[in-house]
């Protein structure tokens, strides 16, 4: 895992992220990375994207075998 080191934070930052970090009863650094995990999600936009693209490489694959059957047997073995 990488480390960041983030310089000439304000104060009236680092004040808002420590008293955030106490209500949500974590670390400086905990609060930090959820902080910068949430801002860095996917938007729905991206996400549609690689939806896309995903459907687009599934049909390579052909047509998928129904798996009911099988799923069926493996519950009965039970």
């Amino acid at each position: 895992m990488a480390d960041l080191l983030v310089r000439s934070v304000p104060p009236s930052v680092m004040e808002r992220l420590k008293a955030q970090a106490q209500r949500n009863g974590r670390s400086l650094q905990k609060e930090a990375l959820a902080v910068l995990e949430a801002g860095t999600q996917l938007t729905m936009k991206e996400w549609l994207k690689l939806a896309e693209a995903s459907r687009e490489a599934s049909k390579d694959w052909g047509p998928l075998a129904d798996s009911t059957e099988l799923i069926r047997e493996d519950r009965d073995t039970r």
